[in-house]
């Protein structure tokens, strides 16, 4: 019996795109994080991410999602490719992600092509903070169209990452290990 809040996005019936960035070499840390590339999260989590896929859909967009669940060992990697509280949660602390409460995503276009949001994922830098103001006006209105998919869904943003989006107090879900 399996008693894991985790549970796995299929991409078909959650109708969103999974591209897992730590499932291959090229992410922040330069090397494959992941040796297996498998999307979950928590219920409670997926229950929102189901309800943002159908917001986004009903602007003729699509989710990608770049991150979800993540092992605490694999906290550990990126935080030893970057040790910065501000973009990545000190594995002593217990990311987000490793709770299976936090989600990294975009949007994507009719044409399958994600939208300009002025930055790369996980760029790590000023520009990729939710409500950076140097940024032409396509790119806000993008960003603000994600943010208020996901804030209806449920999720709430962080500051510093355009792309982060987790449910409210997310400290209080228990850290999980990979079964």
């Amino acid at each position: 019996m399996n008693h894991s809040p985790l549970v796995d996005i299929d991409a078909e019936r959650y109708q969103v795109q999974i591209d897992l960035i730590y499932a291959s070499a090229d992410n922040l840390a330069g090397k494959v994080i992941y040796p297996t590339a498998r999307c979950r999260l928590h219920r409670q989590a997926a229950d929102c991410l189901h309800k943002a896929s159908r917001l986004a859909r009903q602007a003729g967009l699509t989710l990608r999602i770049y991150d979800a669940y993540r092992p605490p060992y694999a906290q550990f990697l990126l935080w030893q490719a970057l040790p910065d509280n501000d973009y990545v949660r000190d594995p002593h602390l217990g990311s987000h992600h490793s709770r299976g409460v936090a989600v990294d995503l975009t949007l994507v276009d009719g044409a399958g092509e994600p939208l300009e949001m002025g930055t790369a994922f996980d760029a790590m830098q000023e520009r990729s903070h939710q409500f950076y103001p140097d940024l032409p006006a396509d790119v806000q209105r993008n960003r603000l169209l994600l943010l208020g998919i996901m804030l209806g869904a449920g999720f709430q943003a962080i500051a510093t990452e355009w792309w982060h989006y987790e449910l409210p107090n997310a400290d209080d879900y228990p850290l999980l290990e990979d079964e």
